[in-house]
């Protein structure tokens, strides 16, 4: 236990040691001695019990008399294991770069370092509020439970997704390949003037599967395909394959119409891509020179997304494309389930290298459903739509 020395300043008492400095103890109380008023009544200054977290000004107490500083201070193990814990909340990523996925991984780390799970998501809260984007309700407490060591047994891995490849990008960007052509080039031209939501989905899903759908991921229902005949189309999300049974278990061991659990064999591999100049909380993107270069040739972010599209309809067939009613555009790709596994996680490796976002490859994962309608009350329109892949004919 040791003190510190204090001065005062216009009656207002601050430290003279440094932020810097006050981190390096482990707790810290600050007190006031009492003051005498001018109408004779004594006053006391509460304690500042600061617990390793130095407050940020000693100016909100205004003791006239001298604040006498009690601190620990912390031994080496402790610092290292604090500066442990920096590096992990240090790394994350801007939106758009696997925010959710590092959430995950971060929290993984933290329970490794024996953190208390209250305290994890509070270290995660703060480590995201300049991410770019707003996380949704229990996306950090979903984080936490799921990466508890044993909770549950650890399934196929893969290799960490590959960085954006932003040469590759633009250069694709520059081809000459635009939206409005991927939709001329349309096999089946629709029309726009009443949704196809249910045609598709008939060519998408046939033979009556489960489907998982909903008109907000907290509204999820997973019912047959003749229940929702005449529904689909009121709905922004599905799962883009058939679930295995109603109701499945969740991570957070819950149980749910839409989780992984209840998801069956991957039957589509939706791409989606979408890029912005800035994030949701006005911070340049890494996209941002790309994109403003390829404004200067005329070129849209709806462009470059169907521009992106047709490169990876060169190495799979593209059976259905969905503007999201805002920017990015999602791909449906076909797949045979689970023996296809392997050779759809190279081309989703591909696809993110080309700033696709890697939340779709898990099965479970909410699309925009085709033709539906956006929280906003835009159209999902359908801009390609080739029914011909689905069972294997050709491109």
């Amino acid at each position: 236990m040791m003190e510190l020395p204090v001065t005062s300043v216009s009656g207002v008492t601050a430290l003279c040691w440094s932020q810097q400095e006050l981190g390096n103890f482990v707790s810290t109380t600050i007190t006031a001695p009492a003051r005498q008023h001018p109408n004779g009544a004594t006053a006391t200054t509460p304690a500042l019990s600061l617990n390793g977290m130095p407050c940020a000004t000693i100016e909100s107490v205004k003791a006239a008399g001298a604040i006498h500083v009690s601190c620990v201070k912390k031994d080496t193990v402790t610092q290292h294991y604090d500066a442990a814990i920096q590096a992990v909340l240090s790394t994350c990523p801007a939106a758009g770069e696997g925010v959710n996925r590092w959430l995950f991984r971060a929290a993984r780390k933290l329970h490794l370092l024996n953190v208390e799970a209250a305290r994890i998501e509070e270290l995660l809260e703060d480590a995201t509020v300049y991410c770019g984007r707003n996380l949704r309700r229990d996306e950090i407490p979903r984080a936490v439970r799921a990466s508890t060591p044993g909770l549950r047994p650890v399934h196929r891995a893969y290799r960490k997704w590959p960085l954006r490849n932003y040469e590759q990008i633009e250069a694709i960007g520059l081809s000459g390949f635009r939206a409005a052509e991927l939709q001329a080039n349309s096999p089946i031209q629709l029309d726009d003037a009443e949704s196809q939501t249910e045609a598709i989905v008939d060519a998408l899903f046939p033979n009556d599967p489960l489907l998982c759908a909903g008109a907000s991921v907290r509204r999820a229902e997973t019912k047959t395909r003749e229940e929702w005949r005449g529904r689909l189309g009121k709905q922004q999300f599905i799962v883009p394959s058939p679930m295995s049974k109603l109701r499945g278990i969740t991570a957070e061991g819950k149980p749910s119409m839409h989780s992984l659990d209840n998801t069956g064999p991957r039957r589509f591999l939706v791409i989606e891509f979408d890029f912005a100049e800035k994030d949701k909380n006005g911070r340049e993107t890494a996209t941002r020179a790309v994109l403003k270069r390829l404004a200067e040739n005329g070129i849209t972010i709806s462009d470059l997304c169907a521009a992106l599209h047709a490169e990876l309809a060169r190495l799979r067939p593209l059976a259905l494309v969905v503007h999201s009613g805002g920017k990015s555009l999602h791909g449906w790709y076909p797949c045979k389930g689970e023996e296809e596994e392997s050779v759809m996680n190279r081309f989703m490796r591909f696809a993110v290298s080309l700033g696709a976002d890697e939340a779709t490859w898990t099965r479970s994962q909410f699309v925009r459903m085709p033709d539906g309608v956006r929280d906003n009350g835009k159209r999902q329109r359908v801009l390609y739509f080739n029914p011909a892949v689905l069972n294997g004919g050709a491109k």
